[in-house]
């Protein structure tokens, strides 16, 4: 399995702000808590352990058995269960939304990054034990950014009218999407195992979140992965008093606002603002923001009101009802979690690299942040054209234009590249000028005009020479951008776009296997391997 690397930042994929995080750019230290490399574990293991309280542990174990009474659950991930009772075990953590059929192929290089940390982790600091946790975004309500799945170039959907928390939606209508997905994945062994994840898990179970915990369990379960659905009445009885911090004195949105404005001055973009309540209420059917106004606290685009005294109960009788939004789903994680790192994509890091002073203001460690392992996938037969081809990793990463141009360049017979003439031609006028200083310096302005003048001839000229030469080799530079196409679908990273069925119909069970030992959450590149 060859496998190379480049930096991120020459991707040209991920922002400059997540790029200088990686790089530890000195301004951007006071956002984070430390960087995360192997030796700095043993700090925040030091700090977390101080935090963690017996009764979160406790009643952790208790909702996660609970979870897992149904699943066909591996020894290793019931050992990880049972060990988090221990103050010696801590977590590392990544989560994200419950895609159909897991969605894009990062959902299986987020939980690879954290399984891999844990045993890396483990060789470091032998007496402690850590444990890989899937954190399930079921109370989300963004249907529309979960509620299909990329197939060669297909978009297979799931449509449905149900409203609210998604973990809560009923999977019927999913028998019409499976009938689609077994008609897409045709035959074979590799084909017939993802018709039966799929069915097992969108047909056999009830609602979304359950499904979901059952499919990542099935590609994960013997890795000792633990997934955790937080939408729990105890797990949220554990954060009450930071919701009512949060409705009563409105610390995050003082807190991140404050973050915000210093990000905006040293100019970079921001990911997420955050409200003066960063709470919404849930239940069946419903996920809306709760408000305060004119001494009333308010569930928008309803007839729900409290005061403050019958909110405050409301909240001890029904905390699971009480849903916390980007800004401080965060916090909760860490409230009921032994955590010490968070691993996430770049979007993800950039909105966690603003929450810090929240934490601090309400006393909770704030974990490590480690940008997820990417990666590009490719046959052994992609790889063999590539070479043919004389097309380098790094070219891959080009945009069409470049790509194609470049292409253009390596294969022609004839040199198009007028660089050198362009820059002989400045010298000219470079000369030119200063002898118009010394003689009549009325013409400085004439010879800057024909300057920028022949330049532009030149670069004109260049321009037709390199589209006359993409007409003459228009089939070999079809056959490079059709492996780009292949590997950069609709001109995005693999990963962003492809589902895993693509690979796992090709691989099998090689896939995962593969991609865990490929795959080095601390190297801090872009993975590109062919399998």
């Amino acid at each position: 399995m060859p496998t190379d690397c480049i930096p991120f930042r020459e991707t040209h994929y991920f922002s400059d702000f997540i790029c200088d995080y990686l790089d530890q750019k000195p301004e951007l230290e006071f956002l984070y808590n430390r960087f995360p490399t192997l030796d700095n574990f043993k700090a925040q293991i030091e700090d977390k352990a101080l935090s963690v309280r017996a009764e979160s542990r406790t009643v952790l174990v208790e909702t996660l058995k609970e979870q897992y009474k149904d699943l066909n659950t591996s020894e290793a991930t019931s050992e990880n269960i049972e060990t988090l009772g221990d103050n010696k075990t801590f977590t590392i953590t990544t989560g994200h939304q419950l895609n159909l059929f897991t969605g894009p192929l990062y959902f299986l290089y987020k939980i690879i990054s954290t399984i891999n940390l844990t045993k890396q982790l483990k060789e470091k600091y032998p007496n402690y034990n850590f444990v890989p946790i899937y954190w399930m975004a079921s109370e989300d309500h963004d249907f529309e950014e979960i509620n299909y799945f990329n197939f060669k170039g297909k978009k297979i959907q799931w449509n449905s009218n149900q409203n609210g928390a998604v973990g809560h939606f009923n999977t019927e209508g999913l028998e019409n999407v499976f009938e689609v997905v077994s008609a897409e994945l045709g035959l074979g062994r590799n084909a017939k195992q993802l018709k039966k994840w799929f069915e097992e898990a969108y047909l056999n179970h009830n609602n979304l979140a359950d499904a979901t915990r059952y499919l990542a369990n099935e590609l994960f379960g013997e890795h000792g992965l633990v997934i955790l659905d937080s939408d729990h009445a105890d797990l949220k009885r554990l954060f009450i008093p930071n919701i009512k911090e949060e409705l009563f004195d409105q610390t995050a949105f003082k807190h991140v606002s404050n973050t915000n404005k210093t990000l905006q001055d040293l100019g970079l973009k921001i990911q997420v603002n955050p409200r003066e309540i960063n709470f919404f209420y849930i239940d069946k059917g419903l996920r809306e923001r709760i408000v305060f106004k004119n001494d009333v606290f308010k569930v928008n685009n309803t007839d729900i009101t409290w005061n403050k005294s019958e909110i405050i109960e409301h909240l001890n009788l029904h905390p699971e009802r009480f849903s916390p939004n980007v800004i401080m789903r965060p916090l909760y994680q860490e409230v009921v979690l032994p955590n010490l790192c968070y691993i996430g994509g770049g979007g993800e890091m950039i909105y966690w690299l603003q929450l810090k002073s929240n934490f601090e203001a309400q006393q909770v460690t704030f974990p490590m942040l480690l940008l997820r392992n990417s990666a590009l996938v490719k046959t052994t037969k992609q790889s063999q054209k590539l070479e043919k081809l004389n097309i380098s990793n790094k070219d891959l990463f080009l945009d069409r234009n470049s790509f194609i141009n470049k292409k253009v360049r390596k294969i022609s017979n004839i040199d198009v590249d007028f660089s050198e003439q362009i820059k002989h031609l400045e010298q000219q006028f470079k000369d030119l000028q200063q002898l118009a200083e010394q003689t009549d310096k009325s013409f400085l302005g004439a010879v800057k005009a024909q300057k920028a003048k022949q330049i532009k001839g030149l670069k004109h000229l260049e321009k037709r020479l390199l589209k006359a030469q993409k007409k003459k080799l228009a089939d070999q530079i079809s056959r490079c951008t059709e492996l780009q196409e292949q590997l950069f679908p609709g001109q995005s990273l693999q990963e962003r776009n492809t589902n895993f069925s693509e690979l796992y119909l090709e691989f099998g069970n090689q896939l995962i296997p593969e991609l865990m030992k490929a795959l080095e959450p601390l190297k801090g590149d872009f993975t590109i391997l062919t399998i």
